[in-house]
């Protein structure tokens, strides 16, 4: 993904994933790993962690302590 340097990163993931559990790619309970993003994205955790943080703020995500974030 490039991306647009006019915006933060982190938004612009979360907007990636909000399209990906809109058209099915994620699909509901599917894990959203932090490792993975931060491979996928070339990106620091804080980066993806501040993205998981507004999904779960809008209920796209529920982050269960010792599992994982999983799409809600």
């Amino acid at each position: 993904m490039d991306f647009d340097p006019t915006r933060p990163k982190w938004e612009q993931i979360a907007e990636q994933l909000r399209t990906r559990i809109a058209d099915g790619t994620l699909p509901p309970r599917a894990l959203v790993s932090e490792v993975q993003l931060e491979a996928e994205f070339g990106v620091a955790r804080g980066t993806v962690r501040k993205a998981t943080a507004v999904l779960r703020e809008e209920g796209l995500l529920v982050t269960t302590p010792g599992m994982g974030s999983f799409v809600a």
